[in-house]
């Protein structure tokens, strides 16, 4: 079958396009004709190489979308045709906490297309429970599209964050895939939506996606910017992939008991903290990435309603994924980049 893959960690030039051997689905899992997927930032990590077993030569792509091909050994009630998208999260259960002994070692949290071959291919194999059938009416696009960024928005303002009717929400890096689909979210729970996003272009995008005030970033200091959006009440939940230099200007904007949401850290990992802000104003800072089955089942159900829906800037086939790669190392990207196979 034809693929984009890599064979070695680098820069964007190490992504190629050719044939490899078509996988066969194994017990419990079932091959998918591939119509759609799309890039991630967590595409990108993957290829510079994170500290993690990547299966080499590489095919990307947490996000798949398309018909089932063939069963595996034991895989009931799959029936060849139907239309799916897959839940890009593995052994979730070891968020969970729950534990076989001692002696058994439960196996860690994982993500198709990161520790195992992905969808950047004309097929590809996935457990068959990760399976969520796609309603006629809806693209294999729009499916493939939302799966991984809607249900790290959904887990991070909604199960972690707590997201509640009248809550005031500061979401950063707005033009982002996550982003972009938390915005919808959150407006949708009806909230009040504050975004950070860079250049008079963007803001506009934001703002058309339901934002009640977008702040942009490159029109002076942040802290300054943010406590004149928010006014002295502040906000009581903040979404954040940034960190780094951002992070004590988003603490300082929460109102007492506010929490804040960690799912990135696109700026730096290392954020100094005043610890004594955090307990004086009785903050709360959480961590999130990706979802469960329960959030991606959630939300997607949210996405075949045309309640949210994700913003696609651009479509590449499979010949494209190097130069997807590339546009959105640059940063230059509105949303999200597809790959339609």
């Amino acid at each position: 079958m034809k693929a984009a893959i890599f064979s070695e960690h680098g820069g964007p030039d190490v992504v190629r396009v050719g044939e490899v051997e078509t996988p066969e689905p194994g017990p419990g899992e079932v091959r998918i004709r591939v119509r759609a997927s799309s890039v991630n930032h967590l595409d990108l990590w993957v290829r510079r190489g994170l500290p993690i077993r990547t299966p080499m030569p590489h095919i990307g792509g947490s996000d798949i979308a398309g018909e089932v091909e063939k069963a595996g050994p034991g895989v009931e009630g799959v029936e060849e045709g139907t239309r799916v998208v897959v839940d890009p999260s593995l052994d979730w259960e070891w968020y969970e906490g729950v534990r076989r002994g001692e002696s058994l070692r439960n196996p860690e949290f994982r993500v198709i297309g990161e520790h195992t071959q992905g969808g950047f291919a004309e097929q590809a194999v996935v457990p068959a429970e990760n399976l969520l059938q796609v309603p006629e009416g809806v693209s294999f696009d729009v499916a493939a599209a939302a799966g991984l960024v809607s249900v790290t928005a959904w887990r991070g303002l909604v199960t972690r964050g707590g997201l509640r009717p009248g809550d005031r929400v500061l979401v950063t890096g707005a033009s982002g895939g996550v982003s972009t689909m938390a915005v919808q979210i959150a407006r949708r729970a009806g909230a009040m939506v504050f975004a950070v996003t860079s250049g008079s272009q963007n803001v506009e995008r934001v703002r058309a996606l339901g934002a009640d005030i977008v702040v942009d970033r490159t029109a002076g200091d942040l802290g300054k910017l943010l406590r004149e959006a928010t006014g002295r009440r502040g906000v009581d939940l903040v979404l954040d992939s940034v960190g780094g230099a951002v992070w004590e200007p988003l603490l300082k904007c929460l109102a007492p008991g506010g929490r804040l949401v960690t799912y990135g850290a696109t700026a730096g990992h290392d954020a100094p903290t005043d610890l004594r802000r955090v307990f004086w104003k009785q903050l709360s800072i959480l961590g999130t990435t990706m979802g469960s089955p329960a959030d991606f089942r959630a939300v997607m159900e949210l996405v075949f309603e045309g309640a949210v829906e994700p913003v696609i800037t651009e479509t590449f086939d499979l010949d494209g994924v190097r130069r997807a790669h590339e546009l959105l190392e640059e940063g230059a990207v509105f949303g999200k980049l597809l790959v339609r196979v």
